[in-house]
């Protein structure tokens, strides 16, 4: 197990004039043994920084080390990594025994060793009745599993999981997390995990990388990044449905976003007026949407507003006007230029 810390990490395509930068001085200090989940939405850079700290993209400034050793001109091999990709990339002629165990025996790993170390990854990972099955005989979840196996026995310092689950269906991702945070309670090993999927962010980190455009939004708990947003983009990409960001708000300062989850406006009988121009029925909650009932014919009309509610409450009917009341221990605001976080906040 090792830390990993990342200083003023920098990516560029190409050179001079026309080099192209996709990541932006990224900094980050990852303890031993934490879990880390990189998030952002495609084409964002996180896939390129989990490569850069894989060894499979060199990097263009900046400096990476593992375990307090700095690995920027170390190749995949020498980084004492394990990586799951997207694809399982599973040899088909191969048993599952045989996949899993294919990398300790290049390395001339001892055959009683690699039993060892593959039947104790089979025991974990629930694959002891599949050892003798082709990769074509298991379901996509039992082959992802497979893939962690393989990652699991070469026993490494650090984990680098990059999109695995966007291959599986909706009940196999959520059983599949809950299989990958076991694996991380019982090995301990540090481990970044790349995503565009916030739930996959939320549930599994215990501390997020939220990537946008190249640039390090924020980086902290999913508690912390959740409940105190830096920006306005982590306010939007973090939460479903979205926080309210609003420019006409009744009370709003100008060049200031003011910003309330859904869950945080409450029904009242005076407060902001919002025309309710539709209603979502999702189970144990309620999604109501609505316009400001005061501007609907002026040009910043278009603006809405989302108010979460529980199914018990009462359901308001389609074109009326509802009141309701930011808490105000909740609400947040944010430079309207720069969508950061106001300081003051």
């Amino acid at each position: 197990m090792a830390s990993i810390e990342l200083h003023n990490i920098i990516k560029r395509y190409g050179t001079g004039k026309t080099a192209n930068q996709v990541i932006h001085g990224v900094n980050a200090q990852i303890q031993d043994g934490e879990f880390i989940v990189i998030v952002g939405p495609s084409g964002c850079g996180k896939s390129t920084l989990l490569r850069m700290v894989a060894g499979l993209e060199e990097i263009s400034e900046g400096q990476i080390s593992i375990g307090g050793r700095v690995v920027n001109d170390l190749e995949p091999s020498e980084r004492d990594i394990a990586m799951v990709f997207q694809n399982y990339a599973l040899y088909p002629h191969m048993s599952v025994f045989e996949n899993m165990a294919y990398g300790l025996k290049i390395a001339n790993v001892p055959m009683d060793e690699i039993k060892r170390r593959v039947d104790k990854a089979a025991k974990i990972l629930e694959l002891a009745p599949y050892l003798e099955r082709k990769p074509k005989a298991l379901s996509g979840g039992q082959r992802q599993r497979v893939a962690m196996g393989r990652a699991i026995v070469r026993q490494p310092q650090v984990f680098l999981f990059d999109e695995p689950l966007s291959n599986l269906d909706a009940k196999l991702r959520a059983q599949t997390r809950l299989e990958i945070q076991k694996l991380h309670r019982e090995l301990g090993i540090t481990s970044l995990f790349v995503t565009h999927d916030q739930v996959e962010a939320m549930t599994l980190a215990q501390r997020m990388i939220v990537m946008n455009g190249g640039v390090m939004e924020q980086f902290g708990t999913p508690e912390e990044v959740y409940t105190r947003p830096a920006s306005t983009f982590v306010a939007s990409f973090i939460g479903s449905p979205p926080m309210n960001l609003l420019k006409n708000a009744p009370d709003a300062q100008a060049g200031v976003i003011t910003g309330v989850r859904p869950e945080h406006l409450d029904i009242t009988s005076s407060g902001w007026a919002l025309q309710v121009e539709a209603v979502e029925m999702l189970g144990a909650e309620r999604l109501i949407y609505g316009k400001w009932a005061h501007k609907l014919h002026a040009a910043d009309a278009d603006e809405t507003v989302i108010i979460r509610i529980e199914e018990s409450q009462p359901v308001p009917a389609l074109g009326s006007t509802l009141h309701v009341t930011p808490r105000a221990d909740r609400i947040h605001h944010f430079d309207a230029t720069t969508g950061k976080r106001l300081a003051t906040d």
